[in-house]
């Protein structure tokens, strides 16, 4: 019966051995994932070859670090600080992965808990530096794409390092958000700044309208003092005569009476 007991424990001993053995040995990287060996007991971290998805066996007293390349996001909300010292709240979402034949570097400089040790900090750090050259004002409203743009552009540079080993894919600015007070100021101040500018257009297109009419009235008295002085009596009566020849050859009953109108102007009496 103690042989019996004894045989048992062996079997499970050796099961579990088997289970812990095979675990360690046995390794399979999931699509997405990528592996780095650390040989403790030869020549330690082999940055040189990567693992790529799929079965491997490795010596149960060696170690590999499985990272997951897959494209990852982080969010963070950042009380930072603008030119003039005001608080402003910042919410930040960053895209980004591994550079995949890279991972010995990364594991050794940062390790696995790269994201906290690395990505988090560079963000927070760039995002507080661009927004302290700033004022609120600027943040939030007049100079928001280009303050958008820096903390792009500075968190690509540190992060794209090739000394960090991280591909940022893109930064994204999910909100912005002041105090009540220092907002409705900035929003008041604007408004005020539409409607002065909405006076200005009101009075430079009546300052344009009312030079148009000045111009077209200059223009017409030019033209009436040509034709009164091209008016003389002669003339008229040259244009009377014609105009009562014309009238002769109407149709329309009617009298004229020739030298009886005003300068000598004939007189047209009709039968009405």
């Amino acid at each position: 019966m103690k042989q019996y007991s004894f045989a048992i424990t062996i079997g499970i001993v050796v099961v579990l051995l088997v289970l812990f053995v095979s675990s360690a040995v046995f390794i399979t990287l999931k699509p997405g994932e990528k592996g780095v060996i650390f040989r403790k007991f030869t020549t330690g971290l082999d940055k040189e070859h990567v693992y790529d998805a799929g079965f491997h066996v490795i010596a149960p007293w060696n170690e590999m670090y499985i990272y997951d390349v897959k494209e990852q996001n982080v969010s963070e909300s950042l009380d930072v600080l603008d030119k003039n010292g005001l608080s402003i709240v910042v919410d930040v979402s960053v895209r980004f992965n591994p550079v995949y034949n890279k991972i010995g570097e990364l594991h050794e400089k940062f390790g696995i808990s790269y994201i906290d040790k690395l990505v988090i900090p560079e963000v927070r750090s760039t995002v507080r530096r661009v927004m302290g050259r700033f004022t609120a004002e600027e943040i939030y409203s007049t100079k928001r794409a280009e303050v958008e743009q820096a903390i792009i552009s500075e968190t690509e540079q540190v992060l794209n390092n090739p000394k960090n080993n991280i591909e940022m894919t893109a930064l994204l600015i999910r909100s912005i958000s002041l105090p009540a007070q220092l907002k409705q100021a900035i929003e008041n101040k604007q408004q005020m700044e539409q409607e002065a500018l909405a006076h200005q257009f009101r009075l430079g297109k009546e300052k344009i309208e009312a030079e148009r009419k000045r111009i077209a009235a200059e223009g017409e008295a030019v033209a009436n003092r040509i034709i009164n002085s091209s008016l003389t009596s002669s003339l008229l009566q040259m244009r009377g005569i014609e105009a009562t020849i014309e009238l002769s050859k109407s149709p329309n009953a009617k009298t004229i009476i020739i030298g009886s109108g005003k300068d000598g102007l004939p007189l047209i009496l009709g039968n009405n």
